[in-house]
């Protein structure tokens, strides 16, 4: 497995994350930090592009949840884009699937 990496990039509509490697209990913390610094205003569309992600486990979601609700305090909106089969099973099971609006591979994650 990689390393987590993740990216940050401006779009026209706000912030993408693009989250590459691993995202579990031990890389969870590091975007949890990064999103703690990703500033957000009202109205604002903050993207989580998972494109590369290649494992996730319970502390990854719960990242993902943390992400979810900084978004939510600034009034602002998130999705995942390009979530992989295997994190996308995880997300049904627990629920997550039907409170991530989720975007297909590379929509609303265009460059400026």
């Amino acid at each position: 497995m990689s390393p987590l990496k993740i990216t940050t990039r401006d779009a026209a509509a706000g912030p993408v994350l693009e989250v590459l490697g691993a995202l579990d209990y031990d890389t969870a913390p590091e975007l949890r930090a990064l999103l703690a610094a990703v500033p957000l205003r009202p109205g604002q569309h903050l993207v989580i592009d998972l494109a590369g992600l290649e494992f996730c486990d319970s502390s990854g979601l719960t990242a993902l949840i943390v992400a979810r609700n900084h978004a939510h305090a600034a009034r602002a909106d998130i999705a995942l884009a390009a979530v992989p089969d295997h994190t996308l099973r995880l997300m049904n099971t627990t629920g997550l699937d039907r409170i991530f609006p989720l975007l297909p591979d590379g929509e609303g994650t265009t460059r400026p």
